[in-house]
């Protein structure tokens, strides 16, 4: 991108422009937090309004079979596979990301008893670091948990370590590590590495078996807009899944579920990993975003998603400090800023208009969705927030004192 780029432009050459009438897109709202719930696709609707309505209410039980409702975690894990540089063997949709980064969290220290650490970086994603707690907790004996940041983290690689549990992009700043170099590090000193895609999975471009990734995790409720609260999906590459088990070992992860024998058989495969009855309705809504993200393509997306980036900064220019890299190969689908009244300036911006997040203590973060967005509306966005920082219009009382909840 030019350093006077021309949104008109930009959205004249935009590849991806046609998929913004496939999402909802209420008036009057230019909405820049797809980075923290993806918007509505129009697909949805029609489509679990069918499972209600036909599916489950004239198909009752039957369709689990006929409806292959049994087959959805696998079928929409094959999917998501495509984005993410994975087969689609090696892909399952199921529970929450917590849930799915704790079950292999366990597996693979369970995997690997002589050691007895566990290492990420304090930071990151506070649930990853909150299940790490829980699951080196549940696990007892010599196991720990090690936090170490930047370049802190590389030496902490010793033999003690079972794994590397690391988010891809980070969750504030939109930083994006280095995925290749970071795991042959860690499997050169014999350590597994899992990664957390929550953040990059439809924004940024992810190749786990290029860089020969062991495990990862990611959530469907961002840039895979598959609505609030979409069932999470895990990665575990082939060369593991015989010598991994679960621990939490659910019916749907038996080998025969519907067997009903009183002990527990892991499944073949990624299979295994799978513990409750899936949820139907929302795994449907999930669908319908992985595919609509496939039919773009994870690398005309992520290219799109930089240059929303390169603007938004070019708009916002030195009006504040910036949190997330200024390089948009080394930052992912949002942008980032610190302000010491960051929670009013993001409120002032709700009431004209513009939804972004904020995050405590000092940082507002803006979403740059590629499917949905114009370039033009995010011009528009960035240029409201250089005028309300620049005018204090967050000076107000009713901005000051809401509640810091989002």
């Amino acid at each position: 991108m030019t350093p006077a780029a021309d949104p008109a432009a930009l959205d004249a050459a935009d590849p991806l422009a046609r998929f913004r009438d496939a999402f909802a897109r209420p008036g009057g709202v230019t909405y820049l937090a797809g980075n923290s719930l993806g918007p509505l696709p129009k697909a949805a609707a029609g489509r679990v309004a069918r499972v209600v309505e036909v599916e489950w209410g004239e198909s009752l039980v039957r369709g689990w079979n006929s409806h292959d409702w049994i087959g959805a975690p696998a079928r929409v894990g094959g999917k998501i596979a495509g984005l993410i540089g994975a087969e689609p063997d090696e892909v399952l949709v199921a529970d929450s990301t917590s849930a799915n980064l704790y079950k292999l969290v366990v597996a693979a220290m369970q995997a690997r008893p002589d050691r007895p650490v566990v290492l990420s970086a304090p930071g990151d994603f506070p649930t990853d670091l909150y299940m790490l707690e829980g699951a080196v907790r549940s696990l007892g004996g010599r196991r720990r948990l090690d936090l170490r940041s930047g370049e802190d983290l590389e030496p902490a690689l010793s033999g003690e370590v079972a794994l590397l549990v690391l988010c891809q992009t980070h969750y504030r700043t939109g930083a994006v590590r280095d995925m290749a170099a970071i795991t042959a590090r860690a499997q050169a000193a014999g350590a597994l590495v899992l990664w957390d895609l929550s953040h990059s999975t439809g924004v940024v471009e992810v190749d786990l078996n290029g860089c020969n990734a062991d495990l990862a995790v990611g959530c469907g409720y961002k840039y895979l807009n598959g609505g609030p609260g979409a069932p999470a999906f895990l990665f575990v590459a082939r060369r593991h899944q015989d010598s991994l088990v679960s621990p939490l070992s659910g019916w749907f992860g038996h080998a025969r579920p519907f067997a009903f024998e009183d002990g527990y058989e892991p499944a073949p495969g990624v299979a295994r990993f799978a513990c409750g009855t899936p949820p139907i309705l929302s795994m449907t809504a999930l669908e319908c975003g992985v595919e609509l993200a496939l039919e773009a393509g994870a690398a005309a997306s992520a290219a799109k998603a930089r240059t929303l980036g390169d603007l938004f900064l070019q708009r916002v220019g030195d009006a504040l400090a910036l949190e997330c890299p200024a390089d948009g190969a080394r930052r992912g689908g949002h942008v980032a800023f610190r302000h010491t009244d960051a929670h009013a300036i993001v409120q002032c911006l709700i009431a004209r208009g513009v939804i972004g997040d904020y995050r405590e203590p000092d940082v507002m973060r803006f979403g740059l969705s590629p499917l949905p967005l114009s370039y033009a509306e995010v011009a528009r966005a960035a240029d409201l927030l250089v005028e309300v920082v620049r005018t204090r219009a967050y000076d107000d009382p009713a901005f000051r004192h809401r509640a810091k909840v989002t």
